[in-house]
């Protein structure tokens, strides 16, 4: 539990913005980055797409596993060390990479920057609440998201367009060096929290957790977060393999720029706080669950522009329901509860980048993409019906009784 002290100035809330941006850029410019060169990486180790994707996989899986101890211990330490101890390692982690000498090895590494890149993604809403207020935190998240959007971009694309010239070794260095200077900017602009823990300990974490766990709102917004992400990552994991091989054989450089959809992205999650004032939550959610699920059908027949079509509008409705659905569960999170919500939103959420990412390059490998459209689909409409039976819930609770 936090103990509130006073709000910060306007100087300070940009400060906010800059640093959490800026962690975001970092954070998942690393996470992401081997994606463009899975094919690079399957190719030198022989392997399938299956186990090519596992270095994306292992990284988000392990944060999966970290990120709830983590947001947890942020009860009790504060946010900012857990942020600031967050950047600095996985970025001490992502300049190792390069110098894996054996795939093992480098999958070690990547789950061990997973772990380490936990901590952002982790507290990084909470924090804002606390720094912002409940009131701002729909356009504060979608704020951050946007900047997550920009690194996870900014990553894939400079390991994208280096990986030709400088080999998968080469690409993974570049985005390094891009992470580090992010990490510096946070250390420096992140103010301290307005909050301080309240050194009642493990029981009020363990108290918070329980809390986030029983509440029917959020248990939605969990399974959003999990199964849309899984759809997203399942899609993108073997983008590069679609793009590259027959019918379409294009070369690695310019089949990463299907990663410029991802500026789609930023757009719709910087304007989630406009689509919850105009639509509400549910709605919200709900549109981008059926962007998405179109963007993803379009992507069926083996013509560029409409693959090309079908990742810029699957980007833009992910990153719209996904920035409602963090925001709506940072929102509902009881004020003791906060960091623990936080936490297991992003578990599931990167739970279901590590299992659904594996999971739909398997299918894709076995039975191939239509058949991964069409699972991508079902679990959207998965996630769907959660929102509805919600939306049930509380039409049937304010009902007149007769």
């Amino acid at each position: 539990m936090s103990v509130a002290v006073p709000a910060p100035a306007r100087s300070d809330t940009r400060r906010v913005k800059l640093a959490v941006a800026a962690a975001g850029i970092s954070s998942f410019a690393l996470l992401y980055a081997p994606q463009p060169v899975l094919p690079q990486l399957a190719e030198q180790y022989h392997l399938d797409p299956g186990s090519a994707s596992l270095a994306v996989s292992v990284a988000t899986g392990a944060l999966a596993i970290a990120v709830l101890p983590i947001a947890a211990l942020s009860e009790i330490v504060g946010r900012r060390p857990i942020i600031v101890a967050s950047v600095t390692l996985s970025v001490v982690l992502g300049l190792l990479m390069p110098l894996a000498p054996s795939y093992p090895l480098l999958l070690v590494l990547r789950a061990l920057q997973g772990i380490a890149i936990a901590g952002f993604p982790g507290v990084a809403s909470a924090y804002l609440v606390e720094q912002l207020g409940r009131t701002g935190v729909a356009a504060a998240v979608g704020a951050m998201i946007a900047g997550n959007t920009v690194g996870g971009m900014l990553g894939r694309l400079s390991a994208g367009f280096t990986a030709e010239a400088f080999g998968w070794h080469g690409a993974l260095a570049v985005v390094a060096g891009v992470a580090l200077v992010c990490s510096a900017v946070t250390i420096l602009a992140l103010p301290a929290s307005t909050t301080r823990p309240a050194g009642d300990g493990f029981r009020s974490v363990l108290t918070g957790i329980g809390t986030a766990l029983r509440r029917p709102v959020l248990l939605v917004q969990y399974s959003v977060a999990l199964v849309a992400m899984g759809a997203f990552v399942a899609m993108y994991n073997v983008a590069g393999f679609r793009l590259t091989s027959e019918p379409l054989n294009l070369s690695p450089a310019i089949a990463s720029l299907v990663f410029l959809a991802y500026a789609v992205g930023s757009v719709s999650s910087s304007n989630a706080g406009r689509l919850v004032a105009r639509f509400g939550r549910p709605r919200a959610v709900l549109g981008g669950l059926t962007i998405m699920a179109a963007g993803i059908l379009l992507t069926l027949p083996d013509s560029l522009p409409l693959v090309v079509a079908g990742f810029v509008v699957l980007t833009g409705g992910f990153f719209a329901a996904h920035a409602v659905a963090n925001g709506w569960a940072a929102a509902e999170a009881p004020e003791g509860a906060r960091g623990q919500a936080s936490g297991t939103y992003n578990l599931c959420y990167y739970l279901g980048s590590s299992v659904g990412g594996t999971l739909g390059s398997v299918v894709f490998a076995h039975a191939g993409w239509t058949w991964l459209v069409f699972a991508a689909v079902i679990w959207l409409a998965l996630a769907g019906f959660a929102v509805l039976s919600l939306r049930a819930g509380r039409v049937r609770a304010t009902a007149p009784s007769h």
